[in-house]
């Protein structure tokens, strides 16, 4: 009874904290270039005086599924899609190099190219700024160039800069409270010529909102399970304590 109510209870708090993670990821079906996050549990004996047969529930994060997502054809010029594995280096808010597969573009008030979430995007030689009136073209292999469209007619194509690809190992990589993903030793990664992109594109979240709803229920059930285990113990401490109490 010791074992089954140590076990029943952290796998309860557990299952709530892993339903929260598929309610995240259920929530970010739509979100560009998002990658689900994945839990899993394991047990850990309690270190103490008590009997060894107590253990407790840990969900365990093992990190984020890297598979691909969908490519959505857009037609938009600041649009564009990693092919294949790679990422797309931006600057997170505290200045570190950070990851993205989320290549929806926008020319902040500055003339800075950013995401649309805000985060500058880094070219190999630092941010890559866009002069006003002009036409944005972004080639496959990240060079980005402009053709002004302030005079009578447009003038040649200038390129400013080639967005920063990077293709670190997944197991490497780590999930920020921001979303995005760093490098475990905090050290920038290497450019990548081999990582490409597709223009005029988005890639969509790899989420599969079947999939989450089913998980959703499962996880529902065996909250229920725990719940019920816990009410068994409880009844068969009130038995024992009866039977203790007549002799």
């Amino acid at each position: 009874m010791d074992k089954l109510i140590y076990t029943a209870m952290t796998g309860a708090r557990h299952l709530l904290e892993q339903q929260a993670t598929v309610s995240n990821n259920l929530a970010n079906v739509s979100t560009t270039g998002f990658r689900a996050q994945l839990d899993s549990f394991r047990a850990v004996p309690v270190q103490s005086d008590g009997l060894a047969t107590r253990t407790f529930v840990v969900d365990n994060t093992v990190g984020a599924d890297f598979r691909a997502g969908p490519i959505m054809t857009t037609g938009r010029a600041l649009d564009v899609a990693v092919r294949g594995d790679g990422w797309i280096a931006v600057q997170g808010a505290d200045g570190s190099e950070a990851y993205t597969r989320n290549g929806s573009f926008k020319v902040s008030e500055n003339g800075l190219l950013q995401t649309t979430s805000g985060q500058t995007i880094q070219g190999e030689g630092g941010p890559i700024a866009i002069p006003p009136d002009s036409d944005i073209a972004i080639a496959g292999d990240g060079t980005v160039s402009v053709i002004s469209t302030g005079q009578t007619q447009p003038g040649p194509a200038n390129i400013l800069g080639r967005i920063k690809l990077v293709n670190p190992p997944a197991r490497e990589l780590t999930r920020g409270a921001d979303g995005l993903f760093r490098q475990g030793s905090g050290q920038p990664a290497d450019f990548d010529p081999r990582v490409s992109l597709v223009s005029g594109a988005l890639e969509g979240s790899n989420v599969s909102a079947v999939d989450s709803m089913v998980n959703m229920i499962q996880l529902g059930r065996a909250f229920e399970m725990q719940m019920s285990l816990m009410k068994n113990a409880e009844n068969n401490a009130a038995k024992a304590t009866q039977i203790l109490a007549l002799t």
